[in-house]
């Protein structure tokens, strides 16, 4: 699944090809994805002017004067930009057409994505219980040791609630913890304000350098600009499960929380 770095990464991809342009046409090929598509979403952009391309969480937001369209990229999907004539394929339900010449297509083969409008998307009921940004200014370690007080659910499954803080999925949930040496099976609520002030800025850390690396391709992910991520190859402990931990030398352990695996160093994090 595409998860902050990529979304991000997506972001970075697309912008300087559509803001300050006009968008021609809308379309969609296939309405039923995660929601159904309604029909605000081409009657609003059709000869809108795309004024940001902002990212919140795991979604991506074009903004013009009038609202914006908010995008999920769900658990397969990806934005790319073509040249209007490019033939879609079975999988892109999705192209937003600039005056430009260039097409912003979606393509999700799973359809667990989704695109929405609103004239005020930081209210949209998908965004506005969301938690802080990792990388903002709202988010450090004493935020995660003030809401942890009392929560007996495990540390790794309490970063990755978007409502404590957004976009620390599966792979860099895992990495921060081991960055932090933090075992990702004790409980939020046992852990001190020096060990949340490692974790915060290894969160920071981990994610900016995926960001910086243009995210981690595990499967079907591609960049805006089409071009694969290379975080994989950073890893330190993610999909290592037996090889040797490269501090320690310990085998890399793996166990399964909220049906996700997680990896970690039975001797580094405790």
């Amino acid at each position: 699944m595409p998860e902050l770095p990529e979304v991000e990464t997506s972001r970075r991809g697309i912008a300087p090809h559509i803001v300050d342009t006009t968008i021609r046409n809308v379309v969609v090929r296939n309405r039923q994805l995660r929601w159904p598509v309604s029909r605000a979403v081409d009657r609003n952009l059709q000869g809108a002017v795309v004024t940001a391309v902002d990212r919140r969480a795991k979604y991506l937001l074009i903004r013009t004067d009038a609202g914006a369209a908010i995008l999920h990229l769900g658990m397969s999907g990806s934005v790319c930009i073509v040249n209007r004539h490019t033939p879609a394929g079975v999988h892109d339900h999705v192209d937003i057409e600039f005056d430009s010449g260039k097409v912003l297509r979606f393509r999700d083969p799973r359809r667990f994505g989704s695109l929405h409008w609103s004239r005020n998307p930081l209210g949209h009921k998908l965004l506005k219980s969301l938690g802080p940004e990792p990388l903002g200014d709202e988010f450090d370690g004493h935020y995660l040791w003030q809401r942890s007080r009392g929560r007996r659910v495990s540390i790794k499954q309490f970063i990755m609630n978007a409502r404590i803080v957004v976009g620390v999925g599966n792979i860099y949930a895992s990495e921060a913890l081991f960055l932090a040496g933090i075992n990702p099976r004790r409980r939020a609520g046992r852990i001190s304000l020096q060990r949340y002030e490692r974790l915060s800025a290894a969160i920071r850390d981990v994610l900016a350098k995926a960001i910086r690396a243009g995210g981690t391709t595990l499967r079907d992910f591609y960049g805006g600009d089409g071009e694969a991520g290379y975080f994989q190859q950073q890893l330190e402990v993610y999909g290592r499960e037996g090889e040797p931990c490269r501090f320690c030398d310990a085998p890399i352990a793996a166990v399964v929380q909220g049906q996700r695996s997680t990896f970690y160093c039975k001797h580094c994090q405790s």
